[in-house]
């Protein structure tokens, strides 16, 4: 049993939505009206007769055909309630887990092929379903006829059936509970189970020049077959030659056919300027599915720059290093030798000086003499 829950504030839709077990009984959340306050319901799989133990309807049938089943609305609480009671298509959310549109939101696929039958004093539900009445720890069953069109495509369709409390009152902020039974519908025919995988990498240099880098990997896996699948992704990334890489794996429980799962991680690698990687993603079966096909992988490569900034900072300085060391020990012998040949200078300019004056002073003598 599927339990969603919506909050509707004047008009405006905030979705806040959780997949839970089939066949469970849970409480619902309720809105702010007292009335509804502590109802309590559940939507199972049924017969005729009432619940019959089953956590989902699953039916494979060829297009142009129908097929009839039946689902059981019980409602725990001690009070009368209001339960709408309607079809809608599949997706898996970001989180992966399985949800139905919005309740004003058309199906355009297998929910729309379902029709919920009549049932004693309910009335049609804008949109197609029905809204009825339940009494007090009562269980009403409900029928539901599956007819596929003619010009359906084999393959998985997605669906699910949901019953929705209906609250009275005229508040602008109420909570939209709905709980829900899962619809496995599969047209017959040629089954693809494929999934296409691509990817954006990017590099994040360390600044540490004896640490590796991050390359980081954004990928999106497609499937591109027409049946749901699960995938598990395996990213690699190497070096020149081979060398300085790592890898890392991702797991995508379910994707649904036409539809997409995102994944990221991040590999610690030594850069070598130019990285090279491949991400390879292999579709897996899921749950009780059968799927009558050869599960290949879908591989995609790519190439993402890995420049050593760092490294090449410190190669640089540790050449630059020597040179300078060179230049300054020449410039420091060149100032030596430059207050030498300065000092010699001066003391010959002296020396110069003081001659004349010696020499002038032995012809005096003489003359004395």
């Amino acid at each position: 049993m599927l339990r969603l829950s919506r909050f509707l504030a004047t008009g405006a839709l905030v979705v806040g939505a959780a997949a839970l077990p089939a066949a469970a009984a849970l409480p619902a959340a309720t809105d702010t009206d007292d009335a509804a306050a502590g109802t309590t319901w559940a939507l199972e799989p049924a017969g005729e007769d009432g619940a019959d133990g089953r956590v989902s309807l699953r039916h494979e049938i060829e297009a142009g055909t129908s097929v009839s089943d039946f689902v059981v609305v019980t409602n725990f609480s001690a009070h009368d309630a209001t339960f709408a009671v309607y079809a809608s298509d599949g997706l898996v959310d970001d989180d992966g887990n399985f949800d139905l549109l919005p309740a004003e939101a058309p199906p355009q696929d297998g929910g729309s092929w379902v029709e919920i039958g009549e049932v004693d004093g309910a009335t049609p539900r804008d949109g197609g379903g029905i809204v009825l009445e339940a009494p007090a720890s009562s269980s009403t069953v409900v029928p539901v006829e599956i007819t596929v069109p003619s010009e359906a495509t084999p393959g998985d369709h997605p669906a699910g059936v949901v019953a929705e409390l209906v609250q009275g009152g005229d508040t602008s902020l109420q909570m939209s509970s709905r709980v829900g039974v899962r619809l496995h519908l599969r047209v017959a025919g040629e089954v693809l189970a494929e999934v296409t995988p691509e990817v954006e990498a990017t590099y994040s240099p360390s600044w540490n020049p004896f640490a590796p880098g991050t390359v980081t990997v954004d990928y999106t896996v497609d499937n591109t077959g027409n049946v749901r699948v699960g995938a598990d992704v395996d990213a690699t990334v190497t070096g020149l030659f081979g060398v300085g890489g790592g890898e890392v794996s991702g797991e995508h429980r379910e994707v649904l056919p036409g539809q997409s799962a995102a994944g990221t991680g991040e590999i610690e690698v030594w850069p070598l300027f130019l990285g090279r990687g491949e991400v390879v993603a292999t579709p897996l079966g899921v749950g009780e599915d059968e799927v009558p096909a050869v599960l290949e992988p879908g591989t995609v490569e790519f190439r993402v720059w890995t420049v050593p900034w760092s490294q090449l900072v410190l190669l640089a300085l540790l050449v630059a290093a020597p040179l300078l060391v060179v230049r300054a020990r020449r410039r420091s012998a060149a100032r030596i030798q430059a207050r030498i040949d300065a000092a010699v200078a001066a003391a010959s300019a002296e020396a110069e000086d003081e001659d004349p004056a010696a020499e002038g002073s032995d012809t005096d003598a003489t003359a004395v003499r």
